[in-house]
């Protein structure tokens, strides 16, 4: 197996006399699409911007594509793609110009296992903006901003890409063609991605792995099924019978519904199967922390 893409050790970082990170160890595989997840102010930020190289930390043990990100230079960062949440750029410009562009600036580190960096049309083609190639940036609409922003992106065909919230203002048919997106990066390019996202549905469908960030420490590392389990490792089954309701927990759904169907048959009716989902786990996470946070705090004003 290839070394990870990117792995810390003991990631610390400190603002004035704030801790805002508490030794936080995290790593990606060569292929792998990891999510990110954490309420607001759980350090998801801080801790990407560490890994891309734009904040220096305080203390502890980094490596992005075998290289500490306070020592990366313009080849390593060529190997780097990154979409914001939002950034000004040149309204004026046509998608493909700008594109075509911004590619001229990644030629000079590309390899040839890499075939860097993407042909603009082929770019264009693969975020479904064809139709809009010679549109000016300023007059796309937020979804097709959404799709450059992108495609910005990738134009480097970068090693590891970190997607910040990347399908805020997506519509339900742009979002599951940017699904299928990042599952072909990942399989077909090798593609190591890094998403945060507040959606879970999403981060359930899209991530391989999912840590979970809170107060800036790791409180969960596993697959979207691993830390389902965590919660009860329970499904919830509800059916009528003869008209009275029952609504029953149990291990295995499928085993369960089997049993029901050949002990009641036809007076069996209205099955439901509500399977525990990464939402369930998150919330329940995030409640208790938040729980253990207040009463932390009401002990020390006592």
């Amino acid at each position: 197996m290839h070394p990870p893409e990117f792995v810390t050790s003991g990631l610390r970082m400190r603002y004035g006399t704030t801790d805002v990170l508490h030794g936080v160890d995290v790593h990606a595989h060569r292929g792998e699409v990891l999510g990110l997840l954490g309420p607001n102010g759980a350090g998801k930020t801080t801790t990407i911007e560490i890994l891309e190289g734009f904040r220096k930390r305080s203390a502890g043990e980094v490596r992005v594509l075998g290289v500490d990100p306070d020592d990366g230079g313009e080849p390593w960062r060529a190997r780097l793609g990154i979409v914001l949440q939002s950034w000004r750029d040149h309204a004026k410009w046509r998608v493909r110009e700008l594109l075509d562009h911004l590619g001229r600036y990644y030629a000079p580190y590309g390899t040839p296992t890499r075939h860097r960096p993407y042909d603009a049309d082929e770019l264009i083609a693969l975020v479904g903006l064809t139709e809009h190639a010679h549109t000016p940036v300023g007059k796309l609409s937020g979804g097709q901003r959404r799709r450059f922003d992108v495609a910005v992106g990738l134009v480097g065909k970068p090693d590891l890409l970190f997607l910040d919230e990347p399908t805020v203002g997506f519509d339900p048919q742009a979002r599951q063609d940017f699904h299928e997106l990042v599952h072909e990066l990942a399989s077909r390019e090798d593609t190591t991605i890094l998403l945060t996202t507040h959606d879970l549905d999403e981060a359930e469908k899209l991530c391989d792995r999912i840590v979970i960030l809170l107060g800036g420490r790791i409180a969960a590392d596993g697959t979207p099924a691993e830390l389902a389990a965590r919660v009860s490792g329970k499904d919830e089954v509800s059916y009528r019978i003869s008209g009275e309701s029952y609504v029953d927990s149990v291990a295995d759904a499928t085993a369960h519904v089997r049993g029901l169907f050949e002990r009641h048959g036809d007076a069996l009716s209205e099955l439901r199967v509500r399977r525990v989902r990464l939402e369930d786990v998150y919330l329940a996470m995030v409640r208790e922390f938040e729980s253990g946070a207040r009463t932390e705090l009401a002990e020390v004003l006592a």
